[in-house]
């Protein structure tokens, strides 16, 4: 295998916000970090984050105004948008390697978007492969139990074995309504912390901005895979303090 560091964002709940939070991760760490990112999009037949990097050029290409955008941005951070590759659970790890092996600028970090469900073709031999997994949590009962098996079975029976190289297992709460009890997170944290898992401090809220796309009719933009989040709508998101949070844990010691 590769050198770059392999990050999974994975859950077997769907609906959760996971392609969205990965985009937007990549996006902060390839834009304000200064990593070289790639993404892996196997999260088949959606697709959503590939999707979103196709409408997006779509719109550049037709907009005189979206590409001197463009233009500028590239200039500002000196390297193009990141690399992301239409691939599935099963040939997702070929499907890097080749992408790397071809790429002149070597992506210090390839974020992988699992699909929603365990059962897919590839999805734990794929995932035994990360350095890294990041699963999120919402605060349902059922979101917690379900996640909760998934996480322990991922390291019981990879992990402690030496099947899975993954150094690290963190769980984040997303979706965050704020008009839930503080204490039930606290509850829930008590659980997961008895059982050895460590959780992320930034929780994410359920906002309508993380689904602000790139737009004829407005012209700041939130998620993007090629622009950087909108500094306005980025305060109050939580996304800064995520992905510093996971800047921190990948990167090499």
């Amino acid at each position: 295998m590769s050198k770059e560091i392999f990050v999974a964002f994975a859950t077997q709940k769907g609906g959760i916000g996971k392609s969205t939070v990965t985009a937007l991760a990549a996006s902060y760490l390839h834009n304000v970090k200064g990593y070289n990112v790639a993404v892996v999009d196997c999260d088949d037949p959606q697709h959503s984050i590939h999707g979103l990097r196709e409408h997006e050029t779509g719109l550049i290409d037709s907009s005189t105004y979206f590409k001197a955008l463009a233009c500028d941005h590239f200039r500002k951070i000196k390297k193009n948008a990141y690399t992301i590759v239409k691939s599935n659970a099963v040939n997702a790890l070929d499907d890097a390697e080749r992408m790397i092996a071809t790429e002149d600028v070597k992506p210090d970090v390839v974020f992988f978007d699992m699909p929603g469900t365990l059962r897919s073709n590839g999805v734990i031999k794929t995932l035994s492969q990360m350095d890294y997994i990041f699963t999120p949590l919402s605060a349902d009962r059922f979101v917690v139990e379900s996640t909760l098996k998934f996480v322990t079975m991922f390291r019981d029976r990879l992990m402690t074995t030496g099947q899975a190289k993954t150094k690290g297992l963190y769980l984040f709460w997303t979706m965050v309504d704020g008009r839930e009890r503080n204490d039930l997170y606290g509850i829930y944290e008590e659980v997961i912390a008895e059982m050895g898992f460590p959780v992320l401090s930034t929780r994410l809220p359920d906002s309508k901005k993380f689904r602000r796309d790139l737009s004829e009719e407005r012209k700041s933009v939130f998620r993007s895979t090629i622009f950087p989040m909108d500094t306005a709508l980025l305060k109050g998101s939580g996304i800064r303090e995520f992905s510093e949070e996971i800047s921190e844990i990948i990167r090499p010691q």
